[in-house]
């Protein structure tokens, strides 16, 4: 069956749309990778740089490239303070312009179930990882409509609107996950969950951050009339925690997994491919 596919093709709004939801998993999934200091890293998938920041700030590498199939995406992330300190390129997780062997951490934030070959995308992760190097990364929890858009999406479904799934919904569950990762030749595959709460300072600006145009439930809104818009809104309030000070809080859940890439006997017999490099233990 084919996959719709969705372009964040706009960087600010991605950023409102996602970087606190971003920071506060991202740090959460670096404490449990564990990676060592001074090490080459990949963010397949970078978007804005948002995880690659945290890459950068917390995790002491030695270089961090940042892909992404979005030009809009890259140039805002070429725009950031942090960009000196990261080569941000364009590029397809399906088709990594990289050599064998060339990362000693390959990892990915909140993008492989929006890849449309998910099985692809892991064989060249783990073609570019050295041998024994970490192959890590994490999707929101689509199946179990556990994503930071579960209050829009639930709120206009409760009004008896069509919501369509998210691109890759059935691979964001943590069994299809260590399914794919066993399936490309990973070891020592590990999962977890993060769950995390976020605050908005009212309901005006988690609406405006919800409603990116990207987004099919923006394009959904858009269609409908000011008096049911208006009915929506209500039903989407009813949902999220709201403060006395009209802050806003609530919960979102992402699955997480990390493994390794065969090391240099191991690949050698299963011939899975070969290093260009000696690697540096981890």
């Amino acid at each position: 069956m084919a996959e719709s596919t969705q372009r964040f093709d706009d960087g600010a709004a991605y950023e409102r749309f996602m970087g606190r939801w971003s920071r506060a998993v991202g740090g959460d999934f670096l404490r449990w990778v564990g990676a060592p200091q001074h090490a080459d890293w990949i963010d397949v998938g970078c978007g804005t740089g948002i995880f690659t920041q945290l890459i950068l700030d917390t995790c002491a590498p030695r270089t961090v490239i940042g892909i992404d199939p979005e030009p809009a995406q890259i140039e805002h992330a070429r725009r950031q303070s942090f960009a000196s300190r990261a080569d941000f390129r364009v590029g397809d997780a399906q088709q990594l312009p990289f050599d064998a062997a060339s990362f000693d951490i390959v990892a990915s934030a909140l993008v492989i179930n929006f890849v449309p070959d998910r099985t692809k995308a892991l064989e060249e992760m783990r073609r570019v990882g050295r041998p024994g190097g970490i192959i890590a990364g994490y999707v929101w929890d689509f199946a179990a409509e556990a994503s930071p858009s579960w209050p829009m999406r639930m709120g206009l479904q409760k009004q008896g609107y069509h919501i369509a799934d998210r691109p890759g919904t059935e691979d964001s569950t943590i069994v299809a996950l260590q399914a794919l990762f066993t399936r490309v030749g990973l070891e020592a595959v590990s999962t977890t969950t993060f769950e995390v709460t976020v605050p908005y300072p009212n309901f005006d600006d988690f609406w405006q951050a919800q409603t990116p145009s990207f987004s099919p439930i923006t394009k959904k809104l858009s269609a409908m009339t000011a008096a049911e818009r208006s009915v929506a809104r209500k039903s989407v309030r009813s949902l999220v925690s709201v403060e006395p000070d009209d802050q806003i809080t609530y919960s979102a859940r992402a699955n997480a997994i990390k493994a390794r890439t065969a090391t240099r006997s191991t690949a050698a017999a299963r011939s899975c491919f070969t290093p260009r490099r000696r690697c540096t233990p981890l």
